[in-house]
């Protein structure tokens, strides 16, 4: 039997076609086109799905369920998205818009939780049953695994780990609160600290890598100006690492997970990053036992970790 996984994107939806060893035998996407109503966005998931399903020839008989990803908060049991400000959901039954095309079991779950699902059963948390996820993109989002099952909270709205505070009354943060760790540890975050620190260096190396725009910067800006010996850049980094290393250090701290995970294009420097972040860890985590402590890696399913977990919520539906 296989498993369908729904990663819906605020730009694309991505559907994959799941066997029993967590292997995604087929997929396909289809474009968001926000903003329009949820019974359009449900009929594009269902025409990709199908897509899927013919490119592998597999017939919907032999499928178990369907598991969808989405930002926001869902109730992975009803089938409801409560919120998403991304898509327009408020109160959205996707279990009955599905239903209105075919008869299968199928749950919803936040994008990030599932994605944190899907590295445990076939990433980089595989064998672990308490692992924390940590996805470092336009925001910070999270996911935590207790036990082996998806903890949100008794009101589905748990694991906002980006949207604990760093710094009291610090950078404003979109959620509406200022010094969150996502306004000072997420690509967007990093990005903004490489404009502000080639803005007081108008000599930096930075500008030649940007090609003497700042509208061409991106995450890997300031890691190439460091490799390039530039001193702003380098600064620019330290600062970058050292407020990552803050929030991680406060979720090990909080959870004390067998595994930490990060994820996103930032953890393409490797060693770059993780070196130094492991010895922050070290040195400021509370630990009593060295030989016991929080692991910290980089997640490898990259955009099929979300498909993977989707596709497995039935597995621990209530």
């Amino acid at each position: 039997m296989y498993n369908i996984g729904i990663d819906l994107g605020g730009t694309n939806i991505k559907v994959g076609l799941v066997d029993e060893n967590y292997n995604i035998v087929a997929k396909a996407t289809a474009p968001t086109n926000l903003p329009r109503p949820a019974e359009e966005i449900v009929k594009s998931m269902v025409d990709t799905m199908w897509k899927a399903l013919n490119e592998a020839k597999v017939t919907i008989g032999e499928v178990n369920s369907i598991g969808i990803g989405t930002p926001g908060v869902a109730n992975r049991n009803s089938g409801t998205v409560l919120y998403s400000c991304n898509l327009g959901f408020k109160n959205t039954d996707l279990r009955a818009l599905f239903g209105k095309f075919l008869n299968k079991p199928l749950y919803v779950e936040n994008d990030a939780n599932a994605a944190a699902f899907g590295e445990v059963l076939a990433g980089a948390g595989k064998g672990y049953k308490n692992v924390v996820v940590v996805t470092l993109g336009t925001g910070v989002g999270g996911g935590i695994i207790i036990d082996g099952k998806i903890y949100t909270g008794f009101n589905f709205c748990g694991a906002e780990l980006g949207h604990t505070v760093i710094e009291y009354n610090g950078r404003q943060c979109a959620c509406g609160r200022k010094g969150c760790f996502e306004a000072y540890s997420s690509a967007t975050a990093l990005i903004n600290m490489t404009k502000e620190a080639m803005e007081a260096h108008k000599d930096s190396k930075m500008w030649e890598i940007a090609g003497g725009s700042i509208d061409n910067i991106d995450g890997k800006t300031a890691f190439d100006g460091m490799r390039a010996d530039d001193a702003a850049a380098r600064d620019v980094v330290n600062m970058y690492i050292e407020y990552l290393g803050c929030g991680l250090t406060n979720i090990v701290n909080t959870f004390q997970p067998e595994v930490l995970l990060i994820g996103g294009g930032i953890c393409k420097e490797g060693e770059n990053l993780t070196r130094p972040l492991e010895e922050i860890i070290t040195r400021d985590q509370y630990c009593i036992d060295p030989d016991r402590s929080t692991k910290l890696d980089i997640c490898k399913l990259g955009n099929d970790a979300g498909i993977i977990g989707a596709a497995c919520l039935y597995t621990i539906a209530e």
